[in-house]
């Protein structure tokens, strides 16, 4: 899951400071990186330049913690010939949950005449570190995404509503997005469980219970080298029992998962955008490019294109599912390709209900 954790302190050291030496020769350069602007990721100054923020607000700026889950991160442990992979899956899908963020999420409110509006915003630079390790020493991967608390080119700093509100679908479309990126860049393929959870095909569930990454104390904070970290995992790997290998779905690697996305909606009264692509990005079990992703739900649903922050248009949650069409032309794909011609079809059935109608 996604966390957004406010930051009230240019103090970046802790970034800074931490080498990353676990995942030496997994990446390019250090464990900074930029995804928008420059500088030295080393340097706290450069780093600290990105927490701008306002006069009156005590908020400099935002650590968006994204972590990929558990399965994935053990991938590191279990297969060093394809980490490089691993964490370029991890990255790549890092910045399209941040794009995500910064399109539909990033707006400054704003009040003028009596009327307030959400101004969109963007920010001026962006700085992330990636690191592979949790504070027990078990494969944990996961990116610091650090931005400033003011847009760039406003006087305000953002609604923070909307990036809490918009957390959960930039979560789902990094989820997807690594599903995708891991199948794209390594030999392994992950799915998502209509359960909510996520495994990669082939995988021992043991390897779930040997790093579990469930401590009762925090921890301290680790500097190990590559090849220290390597050798605990091995050592790890002696306490190792095999649970079973989980089932994977065999006809959901093309096609949505119409009862989970019709799941993900139960018991919400209106529908916005974000929720959609939450739902969708969920039910696409194997994982999509999140592109397709946002080109499917504005196809499906063009009323919803133009919305961003708390405020967005919303449809009712019959409309959202779209059963009737679900029933007869069978489950949505998720091949571009075969995409257009299921919502022809769809039209066309529409169009013949309403000539019934009359």
């Amino acid at each position: 899951m996604i966390r957004l954790m406010p930051r009230r302190s240019n103090d970046v050291t802790y970034f800074t400071n931490d080498p990353a030496l676990e995942l030496d020769g997994l990446r390019e350069g250090g464990p900074g990186w930029w995804l928008r602007g420059g500088g030295d990721a080393r340097e706290p100054s450069d780093v600290s330049s990105v927490l701008v923020t306002s006069e009156r607000s005590r908020v400099r700026g935002y650590d968006v913690v994204i972590a990929a889950p558990r399965p994935i991160s053990i991938l590191l442990a279990v297969d060093p010939d394809h980490a490089r992979g691993v964490v370029a899956a991890h990255r790549a899908s890092v910045q399209a949950s941040i794009d995500y963020l910064e399109d539909r999420a990033l707006v400054v409110r704003e009040r003028g005449g009596g009327v307030e509006r959400d101004s969109a915003g963007r920010w001026q630079s962006v700085v992330s570190f990636t690191h592979g390790l949790n504070r027990h020493g078990e494969p944990h991967l996961h990116d610091h995404v650090l931005v400033g608390a003011r847009p760039e080119g406003h006087r305000n700093v953002l609604d923070s509503r909307a990036l809490y509100a918009h957390a959960l679908a930039a979560d789902a479309l990094y989820r997807a997005s690594l599903r995708h990126e891991l199948a794209e860049r390594t030999p392994w393929s992950a799915w998502r469980s209509f359960e909510g959870v996520e495994r990669v095909v082939g995988l021992d569930e043991g390897y779930r219970a040997l790093w579990s990454g469930h401590q009762r104390d925090r921890g301290e904070k680790l500097s190990w080298s590559r090849d220290e970290t390597l050798s605990s995992w091995s050592r790890d790997h002696a306490r190792y029992e095999s649970l079973g290998v989980a089932k994977a779905p065999q006809n959901s690697r093309h096609l949505l998962d119409e009862h989970r996305f019709a799941g993900a909606l139960e018991g919400r009264h209106d529908v916005a955008r974000r929720h959609l692509l939450a739902a969708w990005a969920d039910a696409a079990s194997f994982g999509q490019d999140p592109r397709n992703i946002s080109r499917a739900i504005d196809d499906l649903y063009p009323g919803l294109q133009g919305g961003r922050g708390v405020y967005e248009p919303t449809i009712g949650v019959h409309e959202a599912r779209m059963i009737g069409s679900v029933r007869v032309i069978g489950p949505r794909p998720l091949d571009r390709s075969q995409f257009d011609d299921w919502r022809q079809r769809s039209r066309e059935v529409v169009r013949s209900r309403e000539g019934r109608s009359r």
